[in-house]
């Protein structure tokens, strides 16, 4: 009588697919300290959200307004894309705020100027987003 094995999948083939890892992304939360500016809506001027920025984690992201519903989401895509595509550049991530700042228009929403400021840490944008 042959040997058969415990459980019959493990005597089939084995095959592996590569899964791409997608596009490259700045990490999207730090401890470390961070620099960020306002964007604000193009009709009324009201804040959609934050962009920030750590060059010590190579982190990066957009932070919608809470309050700014889904307005604030869908500016997002746009700042989200603008940072993905500086990171496929290689472009650190305080440069990639800098370029954002110079070509300050964004769909809804642009860059308020003299808004870039510095928190603590990724958190500390995400309570300002929380609480105003």
């Amino acid at each position: 009588m042959a040997a058969r094995p415990i459980n019959p999948r493990f005597d089939d083939d084995m095959h592996f697919n590569l899964v791409s890892p997608g596009p490259p992304r700045y990490q999207t939360w730090t401890d470390k300290p961070v620099r960020y500016f306002t964007v604000v809506d193009k009709q009324g001027g009201a804040a959609l959200g934050y962009v920030w920025a750590s060059d010590e984690d190579d982190a990066a992201a957009w932070v919608p307004r809470k309050a700014a519903g889904g307005r604030a989401l869908a500016e997002g895509g746009h700042w989200h894309a603008r940072l993905e595509e500086a990171k496929g550049r290689g472009v650190p991530p305080s440069r990639a705020l800098a370029e954002m700042l110079s070509n300050p228009e964004g769909n809804r929403g642009r860059a308020l100027p003299g808004s870039l400021s510095d928190a603590s840490n990724a958190d500390a944008v995400k309570v300002l987003a929380k609480d105003e």
